[in-house]
C-alpha cells in the first residue's frame, strides 16, 4: 500500500507539473505570437503592459474574465456549453504519454502514439459542436470546413508516422526516443516529417489552413458567436495543440530529450552530473518545442490561407500519394537494412 500510495503521489505530481507547464506555455506564446507578428510587420507590438508587455497576456485574460458572456437565443445550450472543453481536453490529455526526459512521463504506455492520434483526433468534435450549437450559419459552414478537413489530412497524418514505426519498432513514445540514439529519424524519415509538419498545421487549424475560421469569409468561423472565458477556452486549445504537436514532431523526429550531435556533450561536459541527468533532457526537449513554436508562429503571419479548392487538393492529391509512397520506400529500406 505504502508503494502504491507513492506510485499515486508522484504521478498526481508529474501531471500537476506537465499541465502547469503547458498552460503557462499558452501564455507565453500568447505574447510570443503578438512579438513575433509585430517585428515581422515592422512594428514593436505590446510595449506597455509590463516589461517589454509581458504582463499583456494577464490583462487580457483579466479582460476576457470580466467581459460578458453572451448566449445566442436560438442555441442548443448543452451542446454551446460543452464544446469549448471538448476542443479544450482532448488536446492536454495528449501531454499524458509525451516524454520530456528519460524519468519524466505521466505515462510510459506501449501504445502511447496510437494513443496521441486517437486523443488528438478528437478535438474537432468540439468545433463541430460550436459551429452547429451556435445557430448560425457562419458558424455552422465553419465546423463543416474543420471536420472535412480533418478527414483530409488525419490520413496522411497517421500515414507519416509509419516509417518511424518501422524505424523503432515500437509504439511506445519512450522507446522510439530511445531509437534515435545514434541517428535521428528527420534523416532517414525526413518525407515522413515534411508530411506531419503540414498534417499537423492543417490539424490544428493554423495558418495557411485556418479555413474553419476564415475572417475574410467567415467573420469568425466556428466560435463567433463566443465571448469571455469560452472564447479564451477555443484560443487555449488552439495553442496546446500546437504545443502538444511540438512536442509530438520532436519526440518522433528529432531526438526528444537526447543532446544535439556533438554540440550537446560538448555543452554537457561543462556541467555537473547530476545537472546533466535530471535537467538538461527537460531542457534539450523544450528548446526543440521552442524552435517548432516558432515556427508555428512564422509561417502564420509570412503565408497567406490557402482556398478552400487548394486546401482539398493538396491534401487529396499531394500529401496522401507522398504519404504511401513514403511508407513503401521506408519498408524496402528497412527491410534491405535488416537482411
Amino acid at each position: 500500500m505504502e508503494n502504491l500510495g507513492l506510485f499515486i503521489l508522484i504521478t498526481l505530481i508529474k501531471i500537476v507539473g506537465i499541465i502547469t507547464v503547458a498552460l503557462g506555455g499558452v501564455t507565453v506564446m500568447n505574447w510570443v505570437e503578438r512579438k513575433v507578428s509585430g517585428h515581422i510587420q515592422q512594428r514593436h507590438g505590446p510595449l506597455y503592459v509590463g516589461p517589454l508587455g509581458l504582463l499583456q497576456p494577464l490583462a487580457d485574460g483579466l479582460k476576457l474574465f470580466f467581459k460578458e458572456d453572451i448566449l445566442p437565443t436560438n442555441a442548443d445550450k448543452m451542446l454551446f456549453f460543452l464544446s469549448p472543453l471538448m476542443a479544450f481536453v482532448p488536446a492536454l490529455l495528449t501531454f499524458a504519454v509525451i516524454p520530456v526526459g528519460p524519468h519524466l512521463v505521466i505515462s510510459d504506455i506501449n501504445i502511447g502514439l496510437v494513443y496521441i492520434l486517437s486523443v488528438s483526433s478528437l478535438g474537432v468534435f468540439g468545433i463541430v459542436m460550436a459551429g452547429w450549437s451556435s445557430n448560425n450559419k457562419y458558424a455552422l459552414l465553419g465546423g463543416l470546413r474543420s471536420s472535412a478537413q480533418m478527414i483530409s489530412y488525419e490520413i496522411s497524418l497517421g500515414l507519416s508516422v509509419i516509417g518511424v514505426l518501422m524505424y523503432s519498432g515500437s509504439l511506445s513514445m519512450k522507446t522510439i526516443v530511445l531509437a534515435q540514439k545514434d541517428l535521428w529519424f528527420v534523416v532517414p524519415q525526413f518525407l515522413g516529417f515534411f508530411l506531419f509538419l503540414v498534417s499537423a498545421f492543417a490539424e490544428t487549424n493554423r495558418l495557411p489552413f485556418d479555413l474553419p475560421e476564415a475572417e475574410s469569409e467567415l467573420v469568425a468561423g466556428y466560435f463567433v458567436e463566443y465571448s469571455s472565458l469560452r472564447w479564451a477556452m477555443f484560443m487555449m486549445a488552439e495553442y496546446v495543440a500546437m504545443i502538444s504537436a511540438s512536442c509530438v514532431m520532436t519526440t518522433l523526429f528529432f531526438g526528444g530529450w537526447l543532446p544535439l550531435p556533438i554540440v550537446g556533450p560538448f555543452i554537457e561536459g561543462f556541467l555537473p552530473p547530476a545537472f546533466v541527468t535530471y535537467a538538461m533532457p527537460a531542457i534539450w526537449f523544450l528548446a526543440k518545442v521552442a524552435v517548432f513554436m516558432f515556427f508555428f508562429v512564422w509561417v502564420r503571419w509570412t503565408f497567406p490561407r490557402l482556398r478552400y479548392d487548394q486546401l482539398m487538393t493538396l491534401g487529396w492529391k499531394v500529401l496522401l500519394p507522398l504519404a504511401i509512397f513514403n511508407v513503401f520506400v521506408s519498408g524496402i529500406l528497412r527491410m534491405t537494412h535488416i537482411t
